[in-house]
């Protein structure tokens, strides 16, 4: 098997795939680990894959030069985010004020990127998304788009950026601005499949998928929760506990303080903010260039001061990868076997999945509210050395 990155480093951003004049690489998607692989029946040996990929040959990264806590100053997109709503208040104003966006969204059982031109259509890239996406396609639309003269703002994760800039290539990249998700790591599409299958739910078949509202951490389909309502469910319990991901996200090149993007979002956990404003969301920002600057002064935004330290301390993916836990090599020989997802989550974190348990038989005695299920750090830490 040839594949264009070393074997199971791939991070499925299909950019080789996007550039290949051939249709000559196929993506092999393992529930454990993604490839790249090339046809060299079909392989004229031009070498654009291996140009483009961003493992071969990664982007230039940069340090932030500034960094804020906040949210959107609009109180519908705050309260419709996962975090504080930033993302959606800068595709906003990037749309009424630049050109066009390029994100995630949820479409027919899948996630996919698309282009957005106005802001009506921006609204369906809001929400936590915590399974791996599919960018196929969306490259060279970005590149097509920049080649008219038009600006384009690409939002995904560090590998998804590195993988859009690599694309576009030099000449085009004055137009193209950038902002990167803090990313845990991602799980095949395949393990949340074998999640929603135990309650005979088909993903394509739903309209909406949700992964979290705020600080509470559960998954809902078409607006009702999956698993036992007033608990973190099992899919929760192990993205949390990092024992899901596919293999490259255990030895990401772009967890670290240094990024790819114009612009990094994520949570302000950890934020020394009320419990008021934290319920209501708080994104954290790190600003790395001068273009990352002027989506910022685009969108109506309220920027608090926020410790770098500690905003490092708790997001890890700052500084280094997830770590890979000792029980993901049986959590994946079992959901290849077949054995049910929720048995392998409980007998891999007992203590976690009994305290849910009774949290979820709190709530239907009405001795706790359901409302908030939650995985909040509060506490600041010591600065780092």
């Amino acid at each position: 098997m040839k594949t264009v990155c070393k074997k199971d480093s791939c991070t499925g951003c299909m950019a080789c795939r996007d550039i290949c004049p051939r249709n000559a690489i196929e993506f092999k998607d393992s529930i454990k680990a993604y490839n790249a692989v090339i046809n060299e029946d079909m392989c004229i040996g031009c070498g654009a894959c291996y140009r483009v990929c961003q493992i071969d040959n990664p982007v230039n990264l940069n340090k932030p030069n500034m960094w804020y806590q906040g949210w959107a100053k609009e109180n519908n997109l705050r309260e419709n985010s996962s975090s504080g709503g930033v993302a959606t208040a800068i595709e906003k104003g990037f749309i009424l004020k630049c050109g066009e966006v390029c994100s995630c969204l949820f479409s027919e059982g899948k996630f996919i990127f698309r282009i957005a031109k106005t802001v009506d259509e921006v609204k369906k890239f809001s929400g936590s998304k915590y399974v791996k996406s599919n960018p196929s396609g969306c490259y060279k639309e970005v590149k097509s788009t920049l080649s008219k003269g038009k600006s384009v703002l690409f939002v995904g994760l560090p590998c998804q950026v590195a993988a859009v800039k690599k694309f576009v290539g030099e000449k085009l990249i004055a137009n193209l601005y950038t902002i990167d998700l803090i990313c845990h790591g991602s799980p095949d599409q395949k393990v949340l499949k074998t999640f929603l299958s135990q309650y005979d739910i088909d993903i394509s078949m739903l309209d909406t998928i949700s992964f979290r509202t705020k600080t509470a951490f559960q998954l809902k389909q078409n607006l009702k929760s999956v698993g036992i309502p007033g608990a973190i469910d099992k899919y929760s319990i192990a993205f949390l506990n990092s024992i899901c991901y596919t293999e490259n996200c255990y030895e990401c090149q772009y967890a670290r303080l240094e990024r790819s993007s114009d612009v990094t979002l994520g949570d302000s956990w950890g934020t020394n903010l009320s419990n008021e404003e934290q319920k209501r969301g708080i994104s954290l920002i790190l600003c790395q260039t001068k273009k990352g600057q002027e989506l910022l002064d685009l969108a109506e935004l309220e920027l608090r001061e926020v410790d770098l330290d500690c905003a490092v301390q708790y997001n890890h993916q700052l500084i280094a990868p997830s770590k890979k836990p000792p029980q993901r090599d049986y959590f994946m020989k079992e959901i290849e076997k077949g054995i049910q997802f929720n048995k392998i989550v409980s007998k891999c974190y007992p203590k976690s999945c009994l305290k849910q348990l009774i949290k979820s038989c709190l709530v239907k005695a009405k001795i706790i509210g359901g409302g908030q299920i939650e995985y909040r750090i509060t506490v600041c830490p010591k600065k780092m050395p």
